[in-house]
């Protein structure tokens, strides 16, 4: 385990091909811009590190995963300020979601409003028992403005959406799990070695077949059907352009491990 990067509200760590993002703004870990201007570079930094598989974002502590942003910046009305705060939350996440590896949420306690969001932009979610899930942003008067419209609608479907929502209603992790918010419900305070251990398992793909897969599983967000599996077969294709195509195989038939050089 070493030590990589490091920001102000941001702690990172490498442990093996995974990069470990843990919120460091306590108590609620709440989203400043320049808390979001970071995690986006940060990750478009990792794309561009071929050692880098999988990232895994969690809270520092086991209180809070994160309580999104900080209401005083609103208290005052100011539409540039708000305008300012939505459009790097949606940079952030969105430049998240479409992290080339996989990105797992260890959502380790209250996730509320942007810090929900932030999780929804993960690839997959996991839920130590004592988390509670809400987007309650209407309840002073605003909206989830950082993809919780969307995403959770995409995992949850358009009711839980609704109620989550439109009623405010707060959801404990047996009910994310049951619903679909999450993957996986773990004991309080083995969130991040469980996502750490998931992420291991990412380290055994093709990072190349791995991101060419994660860019397919997520046309469905934009187009049909018909149109995105002629691109599934030509994705497969194009990875016999790879280098990992040619080791996988190799590898299989010589019954070995397989080395990935990510290319």
């Amino acid at each position: 385990m070493s030590e990589f990067l490091k920001f102000e509200n941001l702690l990172i760590e490498i442990i093996g091909h995974t990069a470990v993002v843990t919120f460091n703004n306590p108590p609620a870990h709440t989203w400043t811009s320049q808390s979001l201007t970071d995690l986006r570079d940060l990750v478009l930094e990792l794309n561009q590190n071929s050692d880098i598989y999988a990232l895994v974002l969690t809270g520092g502590g086991d209180k809070f995963f994160s309580a999104g942003a900080d209401l005083k910046l609103f208290a005052d009305g100011d539409k540039k300020i708000a305008a300012d705060m939505a459009d790097i939350f949606g940079k952030a996440f969105e430049t998240l979601s479409n992290f080339r590896g996989v990105s797992i949420a260890a959502i380790n306690g209250y996730s509320m409003g942007g810090g929900l969001e932030v999780a929804l932009a993960c690839d997959i979610r996991i839920a130590e028992e004592h988390a509670v899930m809400a987007l309650p942003e209407a309840s002073v008067g605003l909206l989830p403005c950082a993809g919780g419209t969307q995403n959770l609608a995409i995992l949850v479907g358009e009711g839980w959406t609704k109620r989550m929502i439109l009623c405010g209603e707060r959801v404990d992790s047996s009910t994310a799990l049951r619903i679909g918010l999450v993957e996986e419900v773990v004991s309080k305070g083995a969130g991040k070695d469980a996502a750490i251990a998931l992420a291991g398992k990412v380290s055994k793909q093709s990072p190349v077949a791995v991101a060419a897969c994660k860019q397919l599983i997520q046309k469905n967000r934009v187009m049909s059907i018909s149109d995105a599996l002629p691109q599934e077969r030509q994705a497969f294709v194009d990875l016999f352009d790879s280098e990992d195509q040619a080791e996988g195989v190799q590898a299989f038939l010589e019954k070995r491990k397989p080395v990935w050089l990510n290319k």
